[in-house]
């Protein structure tokens, strides 16, 4: 099996020119970094220790972001390495200000690409963030011994099902797990049950506050333009959810004549579509990219630039989480509610299940199916203040985590450098 998993890989290498040339038409591709996947490293591997992160895109980037900040304080570690397989992240990372921190792309998963990179890095330990697995670069961590975690694991069900059909493969490929953190209880399952021998539970990182991600605030003039609307968001949104808060938000209108509906959705690369159907609605659109000064007449505020989510939570108290009424799974409604926001979402959050029941026990995040019970939901919030002192217990599980995996990752890579 792993040799066709080579051979399919050893296709994609061949098709891959023409594939990342479309992809940067597109502008899903850095023009000038692409050669990183194909491991012409940009930034220089210094003299020293260097531990490896590696999630798959902006997601897994932000929830390790305070980890890292943390462990930039052990003199141990000279150097960290991220590793991402979007633009987005990439554009995201840049936001940030680290001492010892660099970021690259993940090099397609071959096997003379694995050698390479890691001749080239040459880790003390590599660290996985979710449901990243990638057969060729685990068995070369395997054969060089350099210990691989799995950190903030998640097994979805599908995800476990089509494991579970190559059966065989998959044992192979996750036995090179030295050691998984479980973000929720079906993970720990699944995992047991494809092979993974050593399993501790700390908890979700994405419960821990990204304080240095939510300082940057929105210009004064869109605060002002804010301030005198009633404002509501929806985030994350995929193909057709744009429609049906653009309808909430007609609803909404006819009783708040001051409504201003931000909608963030999931690909930028979409905003021209999802304007011209907000048009077809007969509502004002207006992009974020266009530096507005004055909303007076706008009804739906799009924004079409990474990496400014949680600048908009701040401006809104409550927060529609998309891919949860059209999509599957759902996004991650943590962001938000580290920002004292509350959090409607639909019926399709099997990913953030444990979550959910957590935060609707608190309540702080109710349900919702569709544009009725949406319009409902946010007639009932708009006008009533949010109590504060709900979120606190959300930042205590949040530091815990933080300390208890910062506290485990310090002790696997001392451990190892004495090794050494």
């Amino acid at each position: 099996m792993f040799f066709l998993y080579q051979i399919l890989i050893t296709i994609l290498l061949i098709f891959s020119p023409l594939i990342i040339f479309f992809r940067i038409l597109k502008k899903k591709e850095d023009k000038k970094r692409y050669k990183e996947k194909f491991c012409f490293p940009s930034k220089k591997r210094i003299n020293g220790n260097l531990i490896w992160f590696h999630g798959s895109s902006v997601g897994e980037l932000l929830s390790i972001l305070p980890l890292v900040q943390e462990l930039e304080k052990n003199k141990s570690i000279n150097q960290i390495l991220i590793t991402t397989s979007t633009l987005s992240s990439a554009q995201i990372f840049k936001k940030f200000n680290f001492k010892k921190t660099i970021h690259q792309f993940f090099p397609i998963d071959s096997i003379f690409f694995s050698y390479k990179f890691l001749n080239y890095w040459k880790p003390i330990i590599a660290i996985f963030v979710e449901s990243e697995i990638w057969p060729s670069i685990f068995k070369v961590l395997s054969e060089k011994n350099i210990p691989l975690k799995l950190l903030n694991a998640r097994i979805t069900k599908n995800t476990f099902k089509k494991w579970k059909r190559i059966k065989k493969f998959s044992n192979t490929v996750f036995k090179n797990i030295s050691i998984a953190y479980p973000q929720n209880k079906e993970t720990s399952n699944y995992l047991k049950k494809l092979n993974v021998t050593k399993i501790k539970k700390i908890g979700n990182l994405k419960f821990v506050n990204n304080k240095q991600d939510s300082l940057n605030k929105l210009n004064r003039n869109l605060l002002k333009n804010f301030k005198d609307r009633k404002v509501w968001c929806a985030s994350s949104t995929h193909p057709g959810e744009e429609i049906i808060c653009s309808n909430v938000h007609k609803n909404l209108k006819k009783k708040y004549k001051n409504l201003l509906t931000i909608i963030i959705p999931r690909h930028i690369h979409r905003t021209n579509e999802i304007a011209n159907q907000i048009k077809d609605l007969n509502l004002n659109v207006v992009l974020h990219s266009s530096k507005p000064k004055k909303l007076d007449n706008t009804d739906i505020y799009l924004v079409d630039t990474y990496g400014e989510t949680k600048k908009f939570y701040q401006s809104s108290d409550i927060v529609f989480m998309g891919k949860s009424i059209l999509g599957k799974g759902g996004q991650n409604p943590l962001e938000p509610i580290n920002l004292g926001s509350t959090v409607l979402y639909g019926p399709n959050v099997g990913n953030f299940k444990d979550t959910y029941k957590l935060l609707n026990k608190l309540k702080i995040a109710y349900k919702v199916n569709g544009v009725k019970s949406l319009t409902q939901s946010i007639n009932k919030l708009i006008t009533k203040p949010n109590n504060k002192k709900k979120y606190l217990e959300i930042a205590k599980i949040g530091k815990k985590i933080l300390n208890e995996t910062k506290d485990e990752i310090n002790s696997l890579f001392n451990n190892e450098i004495k090794k050494t």
